[in-house]
């Protein structure tokens, strides 16, 4: 029987119980999540805290079994642990930002693949804080929607619309091994487009990508852009990058990617070697057939999967590029 994590909740994909964070040594990976939304950034679109509990919930369903992929089976290969929550303060951002940070920081110390699940994408900032706190120099490929680089929402400097502006003022952060990869659609505002480009950050457009002839060499490239001059590549993924009839717990966004085109690209990417990865922006209030949420299960297996396939030292150096697709 697979244990659970807490109430009637399973542990993601029926990792290990790690909640007494005594037992790292037994596993190659770490699942935990971070049930945090911040400033709502249009309308009644909310409820991505509930996202790590029904990602578990839904992972109950699949063995870690990839016939497509060589027959391989994960779960054979890498043992995953699931070490709970970060405890969130639903009133006070700042201090489940540093939440955020002290939980990750003994994570990344113990040297396995970590993998949270928000939450919102503010998330990402104090997750690759905490990176950077180990004296690593970061370098990050973003699959989204949206740039997620404006200063701040409503006086929040935290919001789901700013964790990449304040990775860009992060000292650990090399700008531009940032690849902003699947940018797409008018809910991005003229002035995301400049921050990057100002901060010397990559735009790689859903179009550059759909118009590729080759995703699997499309995301060695990007591997290969993210990793010049620093010690690690980060893989973060919000849900909208994929088009909403693929995500129908996720925002609104036409014209993504299929899921297709988004398992491939994270599966060739951790093939390249990262360190570890997050996904976010699961609605589950959106979703009655919480489609969105199983779907990570399968993102997840593909990028562990890749990862298996991959350097053993995820924190080997990039080599030079040009920053084109």
């Amino acid at each position: 029987m697979t244990e659970m994590i807490y109430g009637n909740t399973p542990c993601f994909l029926g990792a290990k119980n790690l909640v007494n964070k005594d037992r790292l040594d037994e596993v190659d990976a770490v699942v935990y999540g971070v049930p945090w939304e911040g400033a709502v950034t249009w309308g009644h679109y909310t409820g991505c805290e509930l996202g790590p509990k029904v990602m578990r919930l839904s992972s109950g369903r699949y063995s870690g079994y990839l016939p497509e992929l060589d027959h391989m089976d994960v779960f054979e290969q890498l043992k995953l642990g699931d070490i709970g929550d970060v405890d969130v303060v639903p009133a006070d951002v700042e201090e489940t930002m540093d939440r955020i940070t002290n939980f990750t920081d003994p994570l990344w110390k113990s040297g396995k693949f970590l993998i949270g699940l928000g939450g919102d994408h503010g998330v990402t900032f104090p997750i690759v804080k905490s990176l950077t706190n180990q004296g690593k120099k970061v370098g990050i490929i973003h699959l989204d929607a949206h740039y997620d680089n404006l200063p701040s929402h409503d006086g929040d400097p935290y919001a789901r619309c700013s964790p990449f502006m304040r990775l860009y003022e992060q000292e650990g952060v090399r700008n531009e091994s940032i690849i902003h990869a699947g940018i797409h659609g008018p809910r991005n505002k003229p002035e995301s487009g400049r921050n990057a480009r100002d901060a010397g950050a990559v735009t790689v457009t859903v179009n550059d990508i759909r118009e590729h002839q080759d995703l699997k060499a499309l995301g060695r490239k990007l591997h290969e852009m993210a990793s010049k001059y620093v010690d690690c590549v980060y893989l973060s993924i919000c849900s909208d990058v994929l088009d909403y009839a693929f995500n129908p717990g996720g925002p609104v966004d036409g014209n993504g990617l299929t899921s297709y085109e988004l398992l491939t690209l994270v599966h060739e990417i951790a093939k390249q070697g990262i360190i570890g990865m997050d996904f976010v922006e699961v609605y589950p209030q959106q979703d009655p057939s919480q489609f969105s949420a199983h779907l990570s299960s399968t993102i997840i297996l593909y990028a562990l999967a890749g990862h298996i396939l991959g350097p053993h030292d995820a924190n080997h150096e990039g080599v030079a590029t040009a920053q084109t697709v």
